[in-house]
């Protein structure tokens, strides 16, 4: 995951665009229901979730090019709603890139500088200076058929940035790369755009993309956020069953209260009991979902003693025992299916720490799984 560098994260303190209960309707239909919040100065905001969501819509809104049915967009403390697209101090990436063909690298950088009419020489310092942020300095001649996938996303950035936007708006950003370049090109993006300072609003399906690049996350569906956080809150924390299910893998139990203490909770589920080592917002025989990652539970073949589970109360908590259904190697981890006498397929994920090593596991044997009381996260909604 990526850091924010000491200077943006002072920088991400002060609040610059504002949303206030914004709503788009297409023919009847309500694309963004009621959305509001606050992006912060010099942030990376990822807009997440599946499509449909609204979280195009809401972007496009932001840029101008859809008007809201109602709501309010406050930018470093203008209205923008009443101002055009090209008058606005935003520019957007689109997933195509969108790069002139017949123009060379530099004058596709150059383009919306000539069109508002900057002084030449100006104009080819900033072109200078952008194609050298992007390390591009030596491809400045190429038409974009001559780039690489990468390369092209780069030269679309340095075009967006090039005019000094006060917000970048970056719409699926890296959905056109394959896996490995677009990890790689994850890393660059948010480089440079750390470098630049400015702030940017990025609209992704990628959960992988949106925990790697941005500050903070703002899980969208059905046109409204659901939850807004740092990517480690959003996952390790969620608000509701939907995030948790959205984020990650994560198995689900639904259960009922049956003790609720201050310091600690107890949950009856059809597949065994849950001890949690908190309190809930929640009352005694009160329906809910019980999350745990795949990554929090420990898999083995004998029943865990006492002294191995710590925070479980007493035995037979936390502890479910079942068949291994499936097993599937992915070099860095392992990832099993063990089916439950109730009929759940609880998935746990293994780290292959050494090579070659063996976890002495086969389908179809019986195991122990067991896992911590401080990692089960309750979720009342």
């Amino acid at each position: 995951m990526t850091t924010a560098s000491p200077a943006a994260s002072a920088a991400a303190g002060q609040p610059f665009l504002f949303i206030r209960n914004l709503v788009k309707d297409f023919d009847g239909v309500r694309a963004v229901n009621d959305v509001s919040v606050t992006i912060n100065k010099g942030e990376i905001f990822a807009l997440l979730g599946s499509s449909g969501c609204g979280k195009s819509t809401l972007l496009r809104m932001l840029a101008g090019f859809e008007t809201p049915t109602s709501g309010a967009i406050q930018l470093g403390g203008q209205d923008i709603i009443s101002v055009p697209p090209y008058e606005r101090p935003i520019n957007m990436m689109f997933q195509s890139y969108a790069l002139f063909p017949h123009l060379t690298v530099w004058d596709n950088i150059a383009f919306g500088l000539r069109r508002d009419g900057l002084p030449k020489d100006e104009i080819a310092a900033r072109v200078d200076k952008m194609l050298s942020l992007v390390q591009l300095s030596a491809y400045g001649k190429r038409k974009p058929h001559q780039l690489s996938g990468g390369q092209q996303q780069r030269v679309a950035l340095a075009r967006s940035l090039a005019k000094r936007p006060q917000l970048l708006l970056l719409d699926e950003p890296l959905g056109a790369l394959d896996k490995k370049l677009r990890e790689r090109t994850q890393v660059e993006l948010v480089n440079i755009i750390e470098q630049v300072g400015v702030t940017c609003v990025m609209v992704t399906h990628d959960q992988d993309e949106a925990m790697s690049m941005a500050t903070r996350i703002a899980v969208m569906s059905e046109g409204r956020i659901l939850q807004v956080g740092a990517p480690g809150e959003i996952y390790e924390t969620p608000n509701c069953r939907f995030v948790a299910d959205f984020i990650g893998s994560v198995n689900l139990f639904q259960g009922r209260v049956t003790e609720d203490e201050p310091d600690h909770v107890i949950i009856d589920t059809p597949e065994g009991q849950h001890y949690v080592t908190h309190g809930i917002t929640g009352t005694e025989r009160m329906e809910v979902s019980v999350a745990v990652r795949p990554e929090k539970i420990v898999l083995q073949l004998e029943a865990p003693l006492p002294e191995q589970r710590s925070h479980q109360g007493e035995n037979g908590r936390n502890c479910m025992q079942g068949t291994i259904a499936s097993i599937s190697y992915f070099g860095n981890e392992t990832h099993y299916v063990v089916r439950l006498a109730s009929g759940m397929d609880l998935k746990v994920a293994r780290t292959n720490a050494a090579r070659h090593e063996e976890s002495g596991f086969q389908r179809g044997q019986r195991v122990w799984a067991w896992w911590d009381g401080s990692d089960v996260v309750v979720l009342t909604s």
